[in-house]
């Protein structure tokens, strides 16, 4: 593979950096006063130790999440959702006015909003008509100045997963950090990019506690690397960037393993019925293949049926503005009742 250097892809600014220090980061250990961070001594309103900020490297979080997904705590970043480590990214990396990254559309949207919103350039090579890499148009694509490559695998909103074949690919010849989105990658079969961590040091895995565990209202995002990016994101995050009792929640969820599986399980038989049925209404015109939580489907006059849905309160997610996607929704799979409540509606449509 080429040659990937961090500190060459790095900021000079996020270089010479000398990163904040907290009242809780420069203290670790037992005490029975604490007098440093200027927090309200009287206590919290809520009850509990909210009145204390927060860990701020979530270490018994990441102590289990560590366990969970077969890598060191250095490993890991966590923070306020998958965007945040994404427009972390783009900080260290990215010169403002300057440097650029590379895009696969139809794809989840905010890579190219965290773009913009850093002033970087976003290169855009579409998917071919199967949903997957045009490898050779991409190479052609990519400048000089793009640092990186942004890969959604399970994909968003197409739902399936991107050649492996592809990844390993762009991995070896291209010499900036390529991130694996894997927001799905509960629902999949297929095996996880953090195996291949070892092997690509300029790999950056993305995952999330908002979709298989349930808990998107907790925002916990997963950026899984090698140490030494992960110590870049850690030392430009905001200093309490997850909170208490979203650390607290989350370390519950996670001791619930066996039942988060299930639920998976229970999904995914919800989904192959869901497809089955879908497949069988005359308005539908395509089902697409999909190894997520939802599935894009194709209509005739999807506009239309959009509307329709929401008036009788099914709200979808209408898609036939993007390219690739025309008169397509996305729908997420709901439980067994609203799955039949929806495939009903269709049929009356």
């Amino acid at each position: 593979m080429k040659s990937f250097s961090i500190q060459k892809l790095l900021r000079q600014n996020i270089k010479s950096l000398v990163a904040y220090s907290s009242a809780r980061s420069e203290f670790n250990g037992n005490a029975s006063i604490f007098l440093d961070a200027n927090e309200n001594s009287m206590g919290s309103l809520v009850g509990g130790q909210y009145n204390r900020y927060p860990d701020p490297q979530q270490a018994q979080l990441k102590t289990q999440l560590a366990k969970l997904k077969g890598v060191n705590q250095e490993q890991i970043f966590l923070g306020n959702g998958s965007d945040e480590a994404i427009d972390l990214l783009f900080r260290a990396f990215c010169n403002p006015s300057q440097d650029s990254v590379l895009c696969f559309p139809p794809t989840y949207g905010m890579y190219a909003i965290a773009a913009k919103i850093n002033e970087v350039e976003v290169l855009e090579v579409p998917l071919d008509a199967n949903f997957q890499i045009k490898i050779e148009a991409a190479l052609n694509a990519i400048k000089l100045t793009t640092k990186m490559i942004f890969i959604c695998s399970p994909n968003n909103p197409t739902g399936n997963l991107i050649s492996m074949e592809s990844i390993d690919f762009l991995l070896i010849h291209f010499d900036g950090i390529v991130l694996v989105d894997e927001a799905y990658v509960d629902f999949s079969e297929s095996a996880s990019w953090v195996e291949k961590l070892d092997q690509y040091p300029n790999l950056v895995v993305l995952q999330t506690l908002s979709k298989g565990w349930g808990l998107a209202g907790l925002r916990i995002g997963l950026a899984i690397s090698s140490p030494e990016i992960i110590a870049i994101l850690n030392k430009i995050k905001y200093p309490y960037n997850i909170n208490t009792a979203a650390q607290e929640l989350a370390i519950q969820a996670i001791a619930k393993v066996t039942q988060k599986n299930d639920w998976i399980q229970e999904l995914n038989k919800e989904r192959d019925l869901l497809i089955k049925n879908l497949e069988k209404i005359s308005i539908v015109t395509k089902v697409f293949p999909t190894d997520a939580n939802f599935v894009l489907v194709r209509f005739l006059e999807a506009n239309k049926i959009y509307d329709y849905l929401k008036t009788i309160g099914i709200v979808t997610r209408n898609r036939s503005g993007i390219a690739l996607c025309e008169d397509c929704l996305r729908i997420t799979i709901g439980t067994k009742d609203e799955n039949s409540q929806l495939i009903k509606a269709l049929k009356n449509f």
